[in-house]
């Protein structure tokens, strides 16, 4: 269960296909179901598409780094980018029992990687941002 590995690739949105794979099949060979797998991905790619639109929005392109490895029961993922700083608590949790209608264009992307994960912590300071999120991995 020693599985562990580091990608650091532009932050473009050609570049997610190759680091999605790397840690899909990180992700299978530490055990992890299809359907956790599956979860991994969904967050991996809200994670990495937030990196690209926003954290480098307006600017050249930066790099991101994406790391995985098992600590403490469980598959770990973190990304790692230079880009502008985000404050996830500065984001109001979505309204999901209102109408489509009245729904704030996206605003989503954090629920839905914590509904996916069985933790999302976020974290930045002047070594950039950090996002690290975890699937707890089958007894």
């Amino acid at each position: 269960m020693g599985e562990c590995g580091v990608l650091r690739v532009a932050a473009q949105s050609t570049n997610l296909a190759r680091v999605n794979e790397a840690v899909r099949q990180a992700a299978e060979r530490v055990g992890l179901d299809a359907r956790a797998v599956f979860q991994v991905e969904m967050a991996l790619d809200e994670a990495f598409s937030n990196v690209v639109e926003h954290a480098y929005a307006g600017r050249a392109s930066g790099d991101v780094e994406v790391s995985w490895f098992v600590e403490d029961g469980a598959f770990v993922v973190v990304l790692h980018d230079w880009g502008q700083a985000f404050d996830p608590t500065r984001v109001p949790e979505p309204d999901l029992t209102a109408s489509l209608e009245d729904r704030n264009l996206g605003g989503l992307g954090l629920h839905f990687m914590r509904s996916l994960m069985d933790s999302v912590d976020y974290t930045f300071d002047q070594d950039g941002n950090w996002l690290r999120f975890t699937k707890t991995l089958p007894e």
